[in-house]
């Protein structure tokens, strides 16, 4: 029987090594493909791969069958669960209207909003301003109520004014733009890197601390290239996967 090829990993001596383990696998199982097989290799296989010892593989092993990623059957094997949800694609697929709909179908709650000063590293987008409006929203799974990401916008006073509250838990922050308040949205520059969740992150998501997340910027310009809004947003690594589309 063919087994499933977790990706690799470089582990760092600071972190405990099961744990590292755990979650590079259960990135690679939430992340496989659909034909993908369900059978893991051996632990003394998997030890080798991660070039770890059986005992700790044997811990992380034991962490995700706790989570129901996985199940073990003495002398068949360890097999990777038929319903453990893969991984939703972030997709970047060059329209306003792609990125609308990559931010619906999840319920939202506004955490907060208010003014707050431009953060430094965004100043760039906000040269004349000193503060902007800041919103803070939190995104979960409309079928299981589980957290996905955690979403912090910086408007410009003038456009932030203009929008209501309550259309931020209808709707995503670009809808809200350019169909409520009507802002000409010309283009949107993305960007997503990966990082590990800090305390406040891990806390909303309810994922364990350093666990890793996909970071997503976007900043949206209206029709004069003028910088509107600044979105940064911690989408779970064990729920999402980055995938870029490109026309040949």
């Amino acid at each position: 029987m063919t087994t499933f090829a977790p990706d690799s990993l470089a582990l760092n001596r600071k972190l405990p090594l099961w744990y590292q383990v755990s979650q590079s696998l259960r990135a690679s199982i939430l992340g496989r493909a659909p034909d993908a097989p369900l059978r893991l290799p051996t632990e003394d296989a998997l030890a080798a791969h991660y070039g770890v010892s059986v005992l700790t593989m044997r811990q992380a092993l034991k962490e995700l069958e706790a989570e129901g990623l996985i199940s073990r059957h003495r002398r068949r094997g360890t097999f990777i669960e038929p319903g453990a949800q893969r991984a939703a694609p972030v997709r970047l697929l060059g329209s306003v209207d792609a990125i609308v709909a990559q931010q619906s179908g999840m319920s939202t709650e506004l955490l907060e909003h208010d003014t707050v000063p431009v953060p430094p590293e965004l100043s760039e987008y906000f040269p004349d301003l000193a503060e902007v409006a800041g919103f803070r929203r939190l995104r979960s799974d409309e079928e299981t109520g589980e957290p996905t990401n955690h979403a912090r916008n910086y408007v410009r006073p003038d456009v932030a004014a203009r929008i209501d509250p309550a259309d931020l838990e209808r709707w995503p922050m670009t809808k809200v733009l350019r169909d409520a308040v009507g802002v000409r949205i010309s283009r949107i520059t993305d960007t997503v890197e990966a990082r590990l969740a800090d305390p406040e992150t891990a806390g909303l998501l309810q994922i364990p601390l350093l666990s890793p997340i996909l970071h997503y910027t976007g900043i949206s310009y209206d029709e004069t290239g003028q910088a509107v809004d600044v979105a940064r947003i911690h989408y779970r690594g064990d729920r999402f996967s980055f995938t870029v589309t490109l026309d040949a």
